[in-house]
């Protein structure tokens, strides 16, 4: 490269000879990374490597070549990013880097401890790592998707790249760089305190405590792992002597919420009073045909059928039940007919007229 010294040159050209082992070096990084992380069960944005360019090396060797007697000397020839969803991740990664890798501590820095009031984009934690048996170190850089994305933008725009920024468009990026830097402490802030609330739901769930939890999906998620309608559910396979195909139960929530379930104890309530009346129409719906596959959801939208019809829903109200189940369509007016049908000679709807 012109204007390189004898001994930048020579280090250009050990570069040249150590690519193979480079390549096989970042390729050896990133599957222990991948395998440690899903070890960890950890979900990450993105995990990438890179090995510095001939022409990247050059420039860094014309700038501090001086610096460098050999090429295993410069510590982020080869690099690594993981970029994660949250702040705390971004911890727990690094725990598991420094498991996996030697780290040389006098190279390595945490830049989200140097607080200077424009670093928001630059507040990675820089890990400098070397793999058993390579004589080559590495970086591996560890920051958040908003991190990465305000890094992105700042070198899109110009900033630290030597254009001088107007003062007026420095201030307004750096307000912004505070809003996104609370932004990305508010959502793992919300994630641990959501993590907390489902521990604490599923202890009033296990101790029967019901009434105290409300209906969301959450709840109802946390409620159905109870398997409430597991016994109605073999009452009615019992039938026909059918198999029970799992089916999702979460569009039912909206279903409930309608039916005025607020609670859990709501719809614990609503499966004691309807399920023996939802057992004897099923019996009344299978047991002239030879039906042996039944979806698991049947018990439930039999509870939801004998509320809708006992508490004067009519098929005005089933049509509706269906819609929101199976999405509106023509059919569900048939349906809805059928079911009405199906349901009129049953005692709950003789005591209903």
């Amino acid at each position: 490269m012109e204007g390189l010294d004898l001994h930048c040159r020579m280090i250009l050209e050990e570069y040249e000879e150590a690519l193979p082992r480079l390549e096989e070096l970042k390729e050896n990084v990133l599957v222990s990374l991948r395998e440690a992380l899903d070890r960890a069960g950890l979900i990450v944005t993105t995990i990438e490597a890179r090995i510095k360019t001939e022409e990247s090396l050059a420039g860094k060797l014309a700038l501090k070549g001086a610096k460098y007697a050999t090429l295993s000397d410069i510590t982020d020839i080869v690099g690594a990013r993981v970029v994660t969803f949250y702040t705390d991740d971004v911890d727990r990664i690094a725990s598991m880097v420094e498991k996996l890798f030697e780290i040389d501590w006098d190279n390595s820095v945490d830049k989200r401890r140097l607080h200077q009031l424009d670093s928001f984009g630059y507040n990675s934690l820089h890990y400098i790592c070397r793999y058993p048996g390579s004589e080559y170190r590495f970086e591996i850089q560890l920051r958040t998707t908003l991190q990465h994305a305000w890094a992105s933008i700042n070198h899109d725009t110009g900033y630290k790249s030597g254009i001088e920024i107007p003062r007026e468009y420095m201030r307004r990026m750096n307000r912004l760089a505070g809003m996104l830097e609370m932004a990305d402490d508010e959502f793992s802030r919300i994630r641990t305190e959501l993590t907390d609330y489902r521990r604490r739901v599923h202890t009033l769930v296990r101790n029967g405590r019901l009434d105290d939890v409300l209906l969301d999906g959450d709840t109802f998620r946390s409620y159905l792992q109870a398997r409430p309608l597991d016994t109605l559910n073999k009452r009615i396979a019992a039938i026909n002597q059918a198999e029970i195909q799992d089916a999702p139960l979460s569009p039912y929530l909206r279903v409930l919420k309608e039916l005025q379930c607020n609670t859990l104890g709501d719809v614990s309530r609503l499966i004691k009073r309807y399920e023996e009346d939802a057992y004897l129409l099923a019996r009344h719906q299978l047991g002239n045909t030879d039906l042996d596959i039944i979806s698991s959801a049947i018990g439930l939208q039999n509870i939801c059928i004998v509320c809708i019809l006992s508490t004067g829903g009519g098929k005005i109200g089933l049509e509706r039940l269906f819609d929101v189940l199976n999405g509106h369509n023509s059919q569900n007016t048939a349906l809805a007919e059928l079911t009405y049908q199906q349901a009129s000679a049953l005692p709950f709807m003789q005591n209903n007229k």
